[in-house]
């Protein structure tokens, strides 16, 4: 499944590639003067390429011929990117050239340098594009023997039957879904109230099944509120880092405190001190985070989402600084995997169940339809989708997103005819990738490019949308 992640860039990256080799500039200022010719037939095989696109994509995820296919093209894609990005600096170099600016600023000289020589130009590049043109060609070859077909894609965001500005916010429904789950783990960890030992609780379930979601809840549980003095958060992921999970418990913002009134810091205010302070080292703010906790002895939920570490000595290690809390301390933690629960449970582990048709049903139907738009014979159709989904809020979810944009029957047939939706060997993901199927190429090239920040990584909206920009993602509309 990561690799069929990691070929989701090349539709995107093709695309990109096929518009700046069909820039204006190009031509405008004859930068590719004596190689026409290639120009023409890379754009020719480009395009080629791009009519298959689709097909060898979902044969990616059950060839690895296709696979390493898309991977080779990918490699020549960013290759092919470099070399009309040159070209186009050339073409920019040329216009200033033309319009003054050089003359403005004393660069006459420039001329005399091998960079901006026109004939060492030529042949430097005309020697990168024919590299490239032939990579292309090797790979026109193979994708005719593996026979991949051209899929017609219809054309997004026209079809989008969604007008209204009301948000749907699936979380309300799971909200309900889950009450009886909610009250259950609220109930234990109410009940280790007088337990000296550290409490831990593993919620432990399949991806996409709402175990983060259901922490939140119980997080934001009134009695929990109430009971607890601090209540912190870390999402810990792929790397169980002890160091690097102690910094961030100590960087949380300040939690809320029953007597608001002290003048005295709250354990959290103390730890972000010694943040500040860049010469203390990871293993002191470690023992900083035992010595406060102890020394003010506050009852404390930490949840610790998405664990996957199955190494017992990590744990014990992070685990021995956290045992220095008020009785009645506890630690929630999510998981897929049923031995981490194992590892770090002191109780026996919580096993989220699917969600009830009924719920994964009025989320779809939410999602697929206006209040007055629902055709019976789509409506008629929801309960096969519904089995689709296998108890999967997420999945029902990102189905039902899909299916607001189609509004046939025979379209609705298309998603449920795709044998892979949401299996037990599969998960979630082949859902997933429908909906980036579903996406716009401009859509799909703004959301391949996020695959460069970390995992569970802050995204500042602002910043992303200027790098957009900056790559030619989308036009800055003024």
């Amino acid at each position: 499944m990561a690799g069929l992640v990691a070929t989701m860039v090349v539709r995107p990256l093709l695309s990109i590639v096929k518009d700046k080799a069909s820039s204006y500039l190009l031509d405008q200022y004859k930068v590719m003067e004596g190689m026409e010719g290639q120009h023409r037939i890379l754009k020719r095989k480009l395009w080629a390429i791009l009519d298959v696109i689709n097909d060898a994509e979902q044969e990616a995820s059950r060839r690895d011929g296709a696979k390493a296919w898309l991977e080779e093209v990918k490699r020549v894609a960013y290759e092919a990117n470099e070399i009309f990005d040159e070209f186009k600096y050339e073409a920019l170099r040329r216009e200033a050239k033309k319009n003054g600016h050089y003359s403005k600023l004393g660069f006459d000289v420039i001329k005399l340098f091998p960079t901006h020589n026109r004939f060492a130009f030529r042949e430097k590049m005309g020697k990168k594009l024919c590299r490239v043109l032939q990579a292309i060609e090797v790979l026109v070859t193979e994708m005719n023997a593996f026979g991949f077909k051209y899929q017609q894609q219809v054309p997004a965001s026209k079809l989008w039957r969604q007008t209204d500005h009301i948000f749907f916010d699936p979380k309300k429904i799971i909200s309900r879904s889950r009450d009886q789950d909610t009250k259950n783990i609220v109930g234990t960890l109410l009940g280790q109230a007088s337990n000296a030992d550290l409490t831990v609780v593993p919620i432990v379930g399949i991806g996409g099944l709402g175990k983060t979601t259901l922490a939140q809840l119980i997080y934001n549980e009134p009695e929990i509120q109430k009971h607890f003095e601090l209540l912190l958060w870390v999402c810990v992921s792929d790397t169980f880092d002890v160091d690097s999970l102690a910094k961030s418990i100590a960087a949380l913002h300040p939690p809320k405190i029953k007597d608001e009134a002290t003048s005295k810091k709250s354990p959290l205010d103390i730890l972000q001190d010694v943040v500040s302070h860049q010469f203390f080292c990871l293993r002191r703010l470690i023992k900083r985070l035992c010595i406060v906790l102890a020394l003010r002895g506050h009852m404390y939920l930490l949840v610790l989402d998405d664990v996957w570490n199955r190494e017992p000595d990590k744990w014990e290690k992070l685990k021995s600084c956290l045992t220095h809390g008020a009785k009645g301390s506890a630690v929630l933690t999510t998981t897929r995997d049923a031995g981490v629960a194992k590892i770090m449970g002191t109780v026996e582990a919580y096993n989220l169940t699917a969600l009830g048709d009924n719920f994964i049903k009025e989320i779809i139907e939410t999602k697929a339809f206006k209040e007055e738009e629902r055709p019976s014979v789509l409506v008629n159709m929801v309960g096969q989708i519904v089995k689709r989904c296998r108890g999967s809020p997420l999945a029902a979810t990102s189905l039902g997103s899909v299916l607001r944009t189609k509004t046939r029957k025979e379209e609705w047939k298309a998603v449920l005819s795709i044998s892979s939706i949401c299996t037990e060997e599969s998960g979630i993901l082949p859902i997933l990738k429908l909906s980036y199927n579903d996406l716009s190429s401009q859509m799909k090239q703004c959301f391949a490019f996020c695959a460069m920040f970390p995992k569970d990584y802050e995204i500042d909206v602002d910043k992303l949308t200027q790098l957009w920009m900056a790559h030619g993602f989308i036009e800055d509309e003024k």
